[in-house]
């Protein structure tokens, strides 16, 4: 039978006179522990820290003065004191944690840590490159055991910057450029952090992603548009330099070749990063364009732009007579009337396939980086399914 030490036998009896007093009782140390258990500091450290070779009752003598005690570690210093350095903590930075996508990302990669016994420590760039680099610094500063990141794509506050006729906007793509947020996380990859990239991949190829197959998506969605008879369906987009709108809008522009439709470049919209812009951006689209030249169906390429190019359909009066599917659901979307159609991402399986491939890598997996790709589902409900008038 496990039987411990009376906790007023400790070294500092003078706790319990702070406590009578109505003083607040300083936190229980390791010292606290190891005399209301009757063992070593060392063997309290040890258990602590799960070291091996711990006979199992005295685990349990330290385990249970823990508990009664409600000691809690200092896990900074006991990360120091460990073998491994690990401090059961992991960064997770995200473009804009506001986002419905971030946001129910977050919680995904949450769940996977709070299993592992492993703390999140989030922050948002805002797509800024010199955010990003902050963000970056003040977690491996914290010494975080590893990353999950949305890379910020060079020349991300600069769009008009970019060439409008390229696909994508810029001649060697989204992350053509010197990025310093960018260059960090190549930086921290190479010494060995542990690190999982989503939404969008590094250009280099060498470091774990997760994404979805974002050009297939939107061919998809333009030929379920081109079905119901619609022939001149518009894009709106988010910054050109960002992979997965550039992603998007070439899947866009494939779906046209493929329902044999001619791109029109007056129905392109891109580098709409709000609601307000997607809304202004879908007014001038439908509200001043000649008849004959307006789109009869949209293609958002964002769960906001999709909220924003709603509002404008309603404040027009068109929301029954254009047709519109939009990339990512929106929240309540399925009780508009229409019902908006879209092409779903499933944030739970990329945020939990994220924290899983980092957890390996955490674990000892050495093997070649590994790019995930998940499914997509078209979901018809009613605005997508609009007929061409």
């Amino acid at each position: 039978m496990t039987t411990l030490a009376k906790a007023g036998s400790g070294p500092d009896p003078g706790r319990d006179a702070e406590a009578s007093a109505g003083v607040p009782a300083r936190p229980a140390t390791m010292r606290d522990v190891a005399a209301v258990a009757g063992v070593s500091l060392k063997t309290v450290s040890r258990v602590v820290n799960q070291a091996p070779n711990v006979a199992p009752d005295l685990a349990s003598r330290v385990l249970e003065a823990i508990r009664l005690l409600d000691f809690r570690p200092n896990l900074t210093a006991s990360s120091l004191r460990r073998a491994d350095r690990k401090t059961s903590a992991i960064g997770l930075l995200l473009d804009d944690v506001a986002n419905p996508f971030s946001s129910a990302l977050h919680r995904a990669v949450e769940e996977v840590a709070r299993g592992r016994g492993t703390l999140v420590f989030a922050g948002s760039s805002d797509e800024d490159p010199d955010r990003e680099r902050e963000l970056l610094l003040a977690l491996v500063a914290r010494r975080v055991d590893g990353l999950i990141a949305f890379p910020v794509p060079a020349g991300a506050r600069n769009p008009d910057a970019r060439n409008p006729d390229a696909p994508g906007g810029a001649p060697g793509g989204a992350f053509g450029g010197a990025g310093g947020g960018r260059a960090r996380l190549l930086s921290e990859s190479r010494l060995g952090r542990p690190m999982v990239v989503v939404d969008r991949p590094l250009p280099t190829g060498d470091v774990d992603s997760v994404t979805v197959d974002n050009r297939d998506s939107s061919r998809r969605a333009i030929g379920h548009l081109a079905s119901h008879g619609h022939r001149r369906i518009a894009f709106l987009g988010d910054l050109r330099t960002i992979w997965t709108a550039a992603e998007r809008y070439i899947g866009y522009l494939e779906g046209l070749a493929a329902s044999g439709l001619p791109l029109d470049p007056r129905l392109v919209r891109h580098d709409l990063r709000s609601i307000d812009d997607a809304e202004r951006a879908t007014v001038e689209l439908l509200g001043a364009a000649p008849p004959a030249t307006r789109p009869s169906a949209l293609f958002t390429g964002r769960n906001l732009i999709t909220i924003g190019a709603v509002r404008a359909l309603q404040r027009l009066g068109l929301h029954q007579q254009v047709a519109l599917v939009g990339f990512d659901d929106i929240l309540l979307g399925d009780l508009l009337a229409p019902r908006i159609s879209v092409i779903a991402q499933d944030h739970a399986a990329i945020g939990r396939s994220a924290a899983e491939l980092l957890f390996a890598r955490l674990d000892g997996d050495h093997g070649p980086p590994r790019q995930l790709v998940v499914p997509t589902r078209l979901i018809p409900r009613g605005s997508g399914e609009l007929p061409a008038r």
